[in-house]
């Protein structure tokens, strides 16, 4: 389907001043080469000025008719031959190969060179695009005219702007590249970038003579017409400079437009066109029959003989030709026509409108993607004219009811707009709002929903309260949690939540109505709502609108004053909605760390009683390993802190060791043997028995990784009897037992039993006589009887000793020097069991 608008591209036109009939031309560096007809064997030059005007700057002779010319910067160079009838290739049906296996079509290329100096033949290699033939009528009379192919066309897209190469703006990267080849009733154009596609078709309503593309439009001449059509380079290029286009952030129209045709302008015999920076160069050649239509007297030339002899004199003279600089009109006059002629459309929200809008911010977007675009003298009105358009189309997908109402949002954003620009644009002063399209709600949606620094004033907060509550009131709460609605009257909204709450209750109105009543001032109010449900459903409620507690403001996690009035009434609460966030994925554990330092004013490296209780808390319900080791960490770098330097929690912990180890098995049981140690050591940790108890009961269970938290427990080395717990904890953990047989035995025999009793089990139970059975009769025969503790110790290994051994076995672990009455009740035993057994 094509589109026919009647809109204006083409400006002014002069006729260029030829001597003699043109048969060829071409342009170039403000240039333009006229070569005449068969007979003269001349080219005439002229020097293309402003708005079209040219200027002559001379001609010279050829040797013979000039049958082609083309101009390259770099050297309507160029090698054509004759076709002969055996390089026609005939085919029994029309073949189309793309990209790679366009090389299937097995027709050989080859470089020529030109010999010019400037020529660099190694850089120049062969890509095979495309690959297309036409199946003709077979008949006696040669190939119909259908199936002729009369216009050829590589067209190159650059990079957006000009890069920067160290101190001079240079080099163009080349973006995209189209083809596009042209029959007389049909013309296509592909894009042969990373993928070769077939990306628009041009049906002519007459047959076309010649075909020329730019990166703005496509130029056909038929018998009687100048045709100018819109193209898809721009969209097409687009997405290939940036394949993620299509979000909510970005938009830009699809390439699958219905191709526009924008003017049909009437000349008499156009024969030949091509294209130069802003300019349409037309030849026309009318045919007898034109010029005789031409010379046919009109009524009032009959009626006046003078005028009629002078009007014919005139028309004899005339020649039937013409060659014309036609002025493309500069693309912000086309785009303002494109977007008033867009209003005629929009009254009755047709399609038509959109899709005019569409073409003029494609139109723009071409300028845009220019090369010359970082140096053009339009530069800041195209980039304003690009903003507006996007504008344009944001209002027609907010007010229209079109399936693509979601584009809405990412033209809005594209615009530039504000949410109280797009609010004014959409609802005027004083109209009752009476119902939204789909579009427009979407847009608010997200908007609302995203962490903008923008605030919406009273009047525009309470306009989109209403709005909502007529379009969609089940997010009435997720609204009212928006930073955007800070300002918007609290009273009002409450009584839109009452309102949609006899219809649609739910967690999160009940938490926003309470957290209205706060700004209130109402705390009656805030206790009624938080006590109608259960603290379970309230932490469900946190999690399906985290904004009730925390809120971005310039990637900068802040707590509400829900947040900061539940940590002074219910911080049980609020750790526990924490928890539900972080494991729902809506709080990472940066992010508490920065919300629980804020909310408690903490300074510094200081953490804050509250981080630690959502720390404990979270060990209970994770399950992913990694963020278990590094709470495991954090925790126990904590209770290190506080120990060694005799820190006290800044608030009364919200759970005991006591619960922890009941609930949650990364803290184990306390060993009687670490008791033992503690019941023996001084009490200058008196005061921090909680800390060293939870960091012990860490260590107790299997969870924690000992080596990675060696380092973080080095300051308490050398603190008394909490140091040496730690110490043979790690030890045991790590599996060096008889280091930690080593140490107690040194620092507190005492416990040197309990120890055994509790570790040296298994593959480890031979340390108890091998180790621990020499050690404890050394120590004892060196303190002789003024070590009660050591005899104590060494009569309850005995007894093991004696219990796990053979008697020869027992009998040779004992010291050479030893007293025979001390170990004879132990010997007496060691033989007894064996003779029981």
């Amino acid at each position: 389907m094509v589109q026919l608008y009647n809109l204006h591209p083409f400006g002014s036109q002069r006729v260029v001043p030829c001597k003699q009939e043109p048969a060829h031309f071409c342009c170039g560096q403000d240039v333009l080469f006229v070569a005449s007809a068969a007979a003269c064997c001349r080219v005439e030059v002229f020097a293309v000025r402003e708005q079209g005007r040219c200027e002559a700057l001379g001609s010279f002779a050829t040797l013979g008719a000039v049958l082609r010319m083309a101009y390259s910067s770099a050297g309507p160079s160029t090698h054509t031959l004759q076709l002969e009838l055996d390089e026609f290739i005939v085919c029994q049906k029309p073949v189309e190969l793309l990209g790679e296996e366009s090389k299937l079509c097995e027709i050989p290329i080859t470089l020529e060179s030109t010999e010019l100096p400037t020529e660099d033949t190694e850089r120049f290699q062969v890509q095979y695009l495309l690959f297309r033939c036409f199946t003709p009528d077979q008949s006696p009379f040669g190939f119909c005219e259908e199936t002729k192919l009369h216009s050829i066309q590589l067209l190159p897209v650059y990079q957006t702007g000009i890069w920067l190469c160290m101190y001079v703006l240079c080099t163009r990267k080349l973006l995209s590249l189209f083809c596009f080849f042209s029959l007389p009733d049909v013309g296509y154009l592909y894009s042969v970038g990373k993928l070769v596609e077939l990306i628009s078709t041009y049906q002519y309503s007459e047959k076309s003579e010649q075909a020329v593309l730019t990166p703005q439009f496509l130029h056909v001449i038929t018998s009687q017409n100048l045709q100018c059509f819109t193209v898809r380079c721009s969209a097409a290029a687009a997405r290939d400079e940036d394949p993620y286009i299509d979000t909510t952030v970005k938009a830009c129209p699809p390439v699958t437009l219905d191709v526009c045709t924008l003017r049909m302008q009437l000349f008499i015999g156009p024969r030949a066109i091509c294209h130069f920076k802003n300019h349409i160069i037309l030849l026309t050649k009318a045919d007898t029959e034109d010029i005789t239509e031409r010379r046919k007297p009109t009524r009032r030339m009959l009626s006046r003989k003078a005028d009629s002899i002078k009007s014919r004199g005139n028309s004899e003279s005339e020649p039937g030709w013409n060659l014309y600089i036609i002025n493309t009109v500069s693309t912000i006059q086309l785009y303002r026509e494109m977007v008033d002629y867009s209003r005629t459309y929009e009254s009755v929200k047709t399609e038509s409108c959109i899709h005019l809008l569409s073409e003029a911010h494609l139109l723009v977007r071409a300028a845009i993607m220019d090369p010359h675009f970082l140096g053009s003298d339009e530069k800041e009105d195209l980039l304003r004219a690009f903003r507006e358009s996007c504008a344009f189309l944001g209002d027609c997908y907010s007010r229209f009811d079109t399936k693509d109402y979601h584009l809405a949002l990412p033209y809005y954003r594209m615009s530039g707009l504000s949410m109280a620009e797009v609010l004014k644009r959409l609802v005027s002063e004083g109209d009752e709002i009476q119902t939204c399209e789909r579009g427009f709600i979407f847009y608010l949606t997200h908007s609302l929903n995203e962490d903008s620094s923008e605030e919406l004033d009273k009047e525009s907060g309470n306009k989109v309260l209403k709005i909502f509550y007529l379009a969609d009131p089940v997010q009435l709460p997720h609204i009212l949690c928006s930073p955007c609605m800070r300002n918007v009257c609290p009273f009002t909204a409450v009584n839109y939540l009452q309102k949609v709450e006899k219809m649609m209750p739910s967690a999160v109105l009940t938490l926003t109505k309470a957290f209205l009543a706060l700004k209130m001032g109402d705390l009656l109010m805030y206790e009624r709502e938080m006590d109608s449900c259960k603290e379970t459903t309230l932490t469900c409620g946190f999690v399906g609108q985290p904004r009730l507690l925390w809120q971005r403001q310039t990637g900068i996690v802040t707590p509400t004053e829900f947040a900061v009035h539940l940590k002074e009434t219910q911080p049980a609460l609020l750790v526990a909605a924490a928890v539900a966030l972080h494991e729902n994925g809506k709080m990472e554990l940066e992010e508490a760390d920065t919300f629980f330092k804020m909310l408690c004013s903490s300074s510094g490296n200081t953490t804050p009683q509250l981080l630690v209780d959502f720390w404990e808390a979270l060990l209970v319900v994770s399950s992913q390993e990694e963020i278990l080791q590094e709470l495991l960490l954090r925790v126990t770098s904590q209770y290190v802190w506080r120990i060694s330097e005799k820190q006290l929690p800044d608030t009364k912990p919200l759970k005991t060791t006591e619960d922890l180890i009941n609930s949650c098995s990364h803290f184990g049981l306390i060993f009687p043997w670490v008791t033992s140690i503690m019941s023996v050591g001084c009490s200058s940790h008196q005061d921090f028995c909680e800390d060293i108890s939870r960091l012990q009961s860490l260590l107790c269970s299997q969870s924690i990784n000992v080596a990675a938290a060696q380092p973080v427990l080095e300051p308490l080395a050398g603190a008394g009897s909490v140091g040496l717990s730690i110490r043979v904890l790690c030890s045991s953990r790590r599996g060096r037992y008889e280091e930690a047989l080593e140490q107690l035995l040194q620092r507190c025999p005492e416990a040197a039993v309990s120890y055994a009793q509790q570790e040296l089990k298994g593959d480890t139970q031979a340390l108890w006589w091998t180790k621990m059975l020499p050690e404890l009769c050394n120590r004892t025969r060196l303190s002789g009887n003024n070590c009660p503790v050591l005899i104590s110790s060494l009569k309850e290994t005995l007894s093991v000793v004696a219990m796990e051994l053979e008697l020869r076995d027992f009998l040779s672990l004992l010291p050479e020097d030893g007293t025979a009455a001390f170990f004879l009740p132990h010997l007496l035993h060691c033989s007894q069991r064996k003779l029981l057994t």
